[in-house]
């Protein structure tokens, strides 16, 4: 029952991984099947969001219990799949186990004498043996590398050398919330040909392929306000963390659409210090101060608010920002000649004003991202 630094007990991390045969052992020998981590995310939890169906039904089997919370308000039943619910639902109906919320409590400072940080991160990395990928057929390519889709999902792969480092292990504990999309592991090079980051498959591709690239799926207001919601609750998460990312830019090839159709901030996207330092290839979607500024000359937390109102005016305009300029063009007129999104008429006045509030072009002025949460609840209710 021993934790690591993110509070995962050895129970949380064979059950996320799928070991059934470690998972039954360390049950055997008395590991807490109910232990919560610094998100409140019980072993259970882990192998419903990774979708370990045996090792899932050995722990319901075992006194897992499929109602408890964790900080967000989610139950495992919440975090699996629709075939996994359901068998886990007649599972507990079986055994008598009630399926009645039990809320989050936060007892980590109760009755202990630890005093190491929490701040989400693993003293170690362990990478992907690059033998057990299929790589499939690309998918798309960028500055960053290429995407391409294989046997365990889609994964980007970087054009450079990587050694992997503890800011990375920062991308792959972030898993807990349901509007954050993790990075499941990552092959040094060598022995791949190139560094590789795996990341889960997400059939509707970006918010920018679904706006812009000819999906079937049609955005409408609603839609809009569902996905700037989604976005507005994992940039809210996201920046709870101390230190924040860094070189986590948002804009619209950095949101993925799940299969039900919500929106994931990809930590798959974050660049690598040697990627470039300081150029910005999405400038269209990057603050004014950001543009002008060195990175620890700014306030990260505005900068991404501009960068979300941007994001707004592309949902409800599907327009791309600046289209028809280069991205050295964007960057220079954004800093240096005012540049800046024109709002068509038509638009919602509600989303008008919470755009206008967002691209205050005074920083300081701007809103933090649990303050605009509540005003999209109440929108997407109307």
């Amino acid at each position: 029952n021993v934790m690591n630094r993110g509070d995962d007990t050895p129970l949380h991390l064979a059950a996320s991984h799928g070991h059934r045969d470690i998972v039954q052992k360390l049950i055997q020998f008395k590991g807490d099947i109910n232990a919560v981590n610094e998100h409140g995310n019980t072993p259970l939890h882990y192998a419903c969001f990774w979708g370990q169906e045996q090792v899932a039904e050995d722990l319901v089997s075992s006194g897992a219990l499929v109602s408890i919370c964790n900080k967000y308000g989610e139950t495992p039943l919440d975090k699996a799949k629709a075939p996994l619910r359901d068998l886990l639902k007649e599972s507990t109906e079986k055994l008598g186990q009630s399926l009645t919320r039990i809320p989050y409590k936060d007892t980590f400072w109760k009755g202990t004498t630890r005093t190491r940080p929490r701040n989400g991160t693993l003293n170690k990395l362990a990478g992907i043996d690059f033998r057990q990928l299929s790589l499939g057929h690309k998918l798309n390519e960028n500055q960053s590398g290429e995407v391409l889709k294989g046997r365990r999902g889609s994964w980007r792969r970087q054009k450079s050398e990587l050694h992997l480092c503890a800011p990375f292990a920062l991308l792959g504990r972030i898993f807990s919330h349901p509007n954050v999309l993790p990075v499941l592991g990552a092959c040094q090079a060598p022995p791949a040909p190139h560094p590789i980051v795996l990341t889960h498959w997400m059939p509707y591709g970006s918010l920018y392929n679904v706006l812009h690239e000819g999906t079937d799926f049609v955005v409408d207001q609603s839609q809009a306000v569902k996905f700037a919601l989604d976005i507005a609750r994992g940039m809210a998460f996201l920046h709870t963390l101390e230190p924040l990312i860094a070189r986590h830019y948002l804009n619209s090839r950095s949101i993925m659409i799940d299969e039900d159709m919500t929106a994931r901030i990809s930590m798959a996207d974050v660049k690598f210090s040697f990627q470039c330092p300081g150029r910005m290839y999405a400038p269209a979607w990057v603050a004014p101060e950001a543009l002008q500024k060195k990175a620890e000359e700014i306030n990260r937390r505005s900068a991404d608010m501009w960068s979300f109102a941007v994001l707004l005016w592309e949902l409800v305009t599907r327009e791309v920002p600046f289209a028809d300029l280069s991205n050295m063009e964007i960057g220079m007129k954004v800093a240096l000649e005012g540049l800046r999104p024109t709002i068509p008429p038509g638009i919602s006045p509600h989303i008008c004003k919470l755009m206008k509030i967002c691209m205050n072009e005074d920083p300081a002025k701007r809103p933090k991202f649990d303050m605009i949460v509540p005003i999209l609840e109440k929108m997407q209710e109307k």
